[in-house]
């Protein structure tokens, strides 16, 4: 690719634009969000749909600027709104053993909970 637009290069629409994002933590997981993302994460047993949740911050990236210290992330909770619960895939678990005539069959579906997240707050410079 050479970059330019007249031979196809893919050049971004706004190359100034910032995008604040955060790695959250949930259900022992970590997601990476931005504000509007809809993410599915373990199944909170205690929200309702509807209900807003408060997600733990790992890491804030807003432009250039990196927060990764722990004593200043701990005041900067992630809201989001608790879109839907469902069920994921379906996974087949087979157990078997030569000879022996072991087979054991079983399914999983997990739990999830779709959230949408709708404020990062900045951190406090």
């Amino acid at each position: 690719m050479c970059g330019r637009l007249d031979c196809g290069g893919a050049v971004p629409e706004r190359e100034s634009e910032i995008r604040v994002y955060a790695i959250v933590r949930s259900g022992g997981r970590q997601h990476k969000v931005a504000v509007g993302d809809i993410v599915e994460v373990d199944k909170i047993s205690t929200a309702k749909v509807g209900d807003t949740v408060e997600l733990s911050t790992l890491l804030v990236v807003d432009g250039d600027s990196v927060t990764s210290d722990p004593w200043v992330l701990a005041g900067i909770k992630v809201q989001a709104e608790v879109v839907d619960h469902h069920k994921g895939v379906k996974i087949d678990i087979l157990r078997y053993k030569n000879k022996t005539g072991y087979r054991r069959r079983q399914g999983h579906r997990q739990q999830y909970t779709a959230i949408k997240v709708t404020e990062i707050p900045a951190a406090a410079k």
